[in-house]
């Protein structure tokens, strides 16, 4: 299994910055055709046929988490989306039942193990969803609990769906020979290296080849799982998620091109990095019915500027909106406390975020968490 490191290393970054200096390269990806609604609408609606469920009856959805790290807004937000959706059974599994660690927030409670999920659903599951997962010290016989139970899977006729870097994993399972696949900016070169005959797609959030679907980074987990919805349930149920969500179209529109680290980019981040006294923790306090995609976004973001440790502090356990159970950290202090403002929209409480960071960080580092997630959007933060 490969390793996906979040937020990106200012050790990597910074040897992809004396690259850059020595080159003067960036990234291979060239701008998109004009914009074409017409093809964006095929493009949505052919990835929606192809992933719509092959068997008759309610689907049967597992999220997949690796017990000792899986990126916090992968699993928070997919999860909650397909829950609140209510168009299938969805089970958050994990080779062993108990505490998942996010990255690069929280922890969490596993109640059912992959061995488990097998004697419930001996047929296996419909659709089973990849975050992204990192790795302190590969241990193959371990984590290769994860790649054989997705080739298993795979093998039921599953539809795998690897979000972000978790395209690495369905790679290294074995899953993406010879097929179509996208993934986060940052790892693309690493994939292409590892599994040459993998086939780029750029330009798109989401791709589907057979029964494997890949995305982009973080945030397309939003428009792929309203499109996975909308092939379940059906156009209406996406539509009235993406209200309540913040979000106007789910097509998988996207400029590829716009991501990338440059010399510019590099040196803004080492220099960020190296301002270690700005270095902070910062406190959420978690209560029941708290919304999980909010939460994982801002969580994220703000962990993401490379100066921000967010800790949850609750007195027990909680349960968030989609029922998952979140750990409150040990510490659970920080003096600075992380609020997220009432009545948002999670895509606003994102885009709130953003201007927050901005703020206090500036405009480049708010850039620089932007392409961390992926997020195509600038925010407006006039009124914030």
């Amino acid at each position: 299994m490969r390793v996906f490191v979040s937020p990106l290393s200012w050790t990597a970054a910074l040897g992809t910055c004396v690259l850059l200096a020595v080159t003067g390269c960036g990234s291979d990806v060239t701008s998109p055709p004009p914009a074409n609604a017409a093809v964006a609408a095929q493009q949505a609606t052919a990835f929606i046929e192809a992933i719509k469920p092959k068997r008759d009856g309610r689907p049967v959805i597992a999220i997949v988490a690796r017990n000792e790290g899986t990126e916090t807004t992968d699993f928070l937000l997919t999860h909650a989306v397909l829950q609140r959706a209510d168009i299938a059974e969805v089970h958050a599994v994990a080779p062993r039942s108990g505490r998942v660690s996010l990255y690069p927030a929280f922890q969490i409670e596993v109640t059912r193990d992959l061995a488990s999920f097998d004697q419930a659903y001996p047929a296996g599951a419909d659709y089973v969803i990849v975050p992204a997962m990192s790795e302190p010290a590969l241990d193959r016989a371990r984590d290769g609990a994860i790649l054989s139970w997705l080739k298993k899977q795979s093998g039921h006729g599953a539809r795998i769906v690897g979000v972000c870097a978790g395209a690495l994993v369905v790679a290294d399972a074995g899953l993406l020979d010879h097929r179509r696949f996208t993934t986060h900016w940052y790892y693309l070169d690493q994939l292409r290296k590892s599994h040459p005959t993998a086939i780029y797609v750029p330009h798109q959030r989401y791709v589907i080849d057979n029964n494997i679907a890949t995305t982009t980074g973080i945030t397309a987990s939003v428009p792929t799982m309203l499109s996975l919805v909308e092939a379940i349930g059906g156009r209406e149920r996406a539509r009235a998620l993406a209200t309540e969500f913040g979000v106007s179209s789910w097509t998988p529109v996207h400029d590829s091109s716009r991501f990338g680290v440059n010399f510019s980019r590099g040196v803004s981040f080492i220099l960020n990095k190296m301002a270690f006294w700005r270095d902070e923790d910062m406190r959420v306090d978690v209560v029941d019915g708290m919304d999980d995609i909010a939460l994982a976004f801002s969580a994220d973001a703000w962990s993401r500027t490379g100066h921000i440790t967010v800790q949850a502090a609750a007195p027990a356990p909680v349960q968030l909106r989609s029922g998952i159970t979140l750990i409150p950290d040990a510490a659970g202090s920080g003096d600075t406390q992380l609020l997220l403002t009432p009545n948002l929209k999670p895509i606003e409480q994102l885009d709130r975020t953003l201007c927050e960071i901005g703020s206090r960080y500036g405009i480049s580092r708010r850039e620089w968490v932007m392409m961390e997630l992926e997020y195509p959007t600038p925010p407006s933060c006039d009124a914030s």
